[in-house]
């Protein structure tokens, strides 16, 4: 998780790439994309934006997202060698979350290059690394994976561990899906962790 997981404030400024928010004396400049800025209220009213730090060598930037839905995919694409976080940004702001994966899903290059910021081999690239992770998620809700809840980060820590134990990520995936699908995901860490341990074996 980023270090400054949000920010409110007052909004003084914003343009379809950038929101300025006021937080006690500070003007935090923040990146956004055209989705979250369609989102944003007037200048000088109060906002609420979900962020993530961004740190590389003497650089600090700072990405803000309107929800969890859009962060999320954002800090997926991350993930992919050859897509920074302005070309992240680029490409949320060319698509929605939920059309992104669902073109992911359905392995649709064509699509895909359509938005501004990908080409060919790139999509294809996406396509392999969040393909399976995606296509596990959209069993689960009609929001594709996205769920903005708490038991969304007991999982991620729950995925974590049971990497670190050797377990491949699609084992994991899948008992986790069953779990959900049985309403049968306990809210402490270590009864996710003994609950998932007990799907895979």
């Amino acid at each position: 998780m980023s270090m400054v997981n949000s920010i409110s404030g007052k909004l003084v400024f914003k343009d379809p790439t950038v929101a300025n928010v006021e937080v006690g004396g500070f003007v935090f400049n923040i990146s956004i994309s055209l989705a979250s800025y369609e989102k944003l209220p007037e200048v000088k009213d109060n906002i609420s934006l979900l962020t993530h730090l961004h740190v590389k060598e003497d650089i600090l930037e700072l990405y803000g997202f309107a929800d969890e839905t859009e962060r999320s995919l954002f800090l997926n694409l991350n993930k992919i060698n050859g897509i920074g976080p302005r070309s992240a940004m680029n490409i949320l702001s060319g698509t929605t979350p939920v059309e992104f994966k669902q073109k992911i899903i359905d392995g649709d290059v064509k699509s895909l290059t359509s938005i501004p910021g990908i080409g060919a081999k790139t999509a294809k690239r996406i396509i392999v690394e969040l393909k399976e992770v995606f296509s596990v998620d959209s069993n689960l809700s009609d929001n594709l994976g996205f769920e903005n809840k708490k038991e969304n980060f007991v999982i991620r820590d729950a995925q974590s561990a049971l990497k670190s134990l050797g377990y491949k990520e699609n084992q994991i995936s899948k008992a986790i899906s069953q779990l959900q699908k049985d309403s049968n995901m306990p809210d402490k860490l270590e009864d996710v962790i003994r609950k998932i341990l007990k799907e895979l074996n």
